[in-house]
């Protein structure tokens, strides 16, 4: 979530920023917002002096022997006030949050802009591309051919977008898999886990899958909840261990000479691909779930 300064700060440069990555900007939302907000702390500082004063306004009468009623029905009023403004404060920050948590992040100032692959830069290569004397096959025909990858009893289980792995397709599957987790566990010092695949919203809004990216995730209910839309019974499948790594150190303040703290996790991930409509899905290709072994490191900022 962008820094809500970088806005107030310098909102023209913001605004250019993500028009570079195709997002409009509404600034004029956020100045609204913002007015809003300024003017309620305003008068939220002024009725807290006021208080202050009635309150030593009292003890003064209080001392002298005169009747108090009126100021003590001022107090009251100022506090109601005060409740009424808080409720106020409370919604104005709560659509500011929604209104940054909707906008992506800047790109950096190196990142070349263009609106297609076509227009990405080549940076370098390495090796050459094979080339065959024989009519090459993709995956998909290979792994059918030979019977291990079967598409048609993934179907039959889930409907598209399923993979159903059979013998030595399988048995590579699960150790690539484990060569990976002992590689980065063994040679470069990460910490294996096992981690939840199941997870409540707040992990999702801390790593930015939700709001932005929930027509991408699955989610399900508990058992005995009649409304998946009920957040009290709802938890989402998670589409990438990232999610549940990154939120091991949420809230949290963390000591400099602890970091960098390096997880690694194998899950399988789970995504929707809803915005995948007339892309290229043939094969093992944007599925619905797939398995991964992710990296995540907690460095200094």
């Amino acid at each position: 979530m962008l820094d809500i300064n970088l806005l107030r700060n310098d909102l023209t440069r913001v605004t250019a920023g993500l028009a570079q990555r195709g997002v409009t900007l509404e600034a004029a939302r956020f100045s609204v917002l913002e007015a809003q907000r300024k003017d309620i702390q305003t008068r939220t500082q002024a009725l807290q002096a006021r208080r202050n004063a009635v309150a030593k306004a009292v003890g003064a009468a209080k001392e002298k022997g005169a009747d108090t009623g009126p100021l003590r029905e001022e107090m009251v009023g100022v506090g109601d006030e005060l409740t009424q403004l808080e409720g106020a404060l409370e919604r104005v920050q709560r659509e500011l949050r929604d209104y940054l948590l909707d906008l992506p992040n800047l790109a950096h100032a190196s990142t070349p802009v263009g609106a297609s692959p076509e227009e990405n830069v080549e940076v370098r290569r390495w090796g050459n591309p094979r080339t065959f004397d024989f009519p090459a096959q993709d995956h998909t025909d290979l792994g059918e051919a030979l019977g291990l990858l079967d598409f048609a009893t993934a179907a039959k289980l889930s409907g598209a977008r399923f993979s159903f792995l059979r013998g030595d397709l399988a048995r590579l599957h699960r150790a690539l898999g484990q060569f990976m987790l002992d590689t980065h566990t063994r040679e470069h010092g990460y910490t294996e886990c096992y981690t939840p695949y199941l997870v409540m919203a707040d992990a999702l809004v801390g790593t930015t899958q939700l709001p932005k990216f929930a027509a991408d995730m699955f989610v399900v209910a508990r058992g005995g909840a009649e409304d998946v839309r009920d957040g009290d019974a709802r938890l989402y499948l998670i589409s990438t261990s990232e999610i549940t790594l990154t939120n091991t150190v949420r809230d949290e303040i963390l000591a400099a000479a602890a970091l960098p703290i390096k997880l690694t996790a194998h899950t399988p991930c789970f995504r929707s691909e809803a915005g995948s409509y007339g892309k290229d899905t043939r094969g093992m290709i944007r599925q619905h779930q797939f398995d991964k072994v992710e990296l995540v490191q907690i460095v200094h900022p």
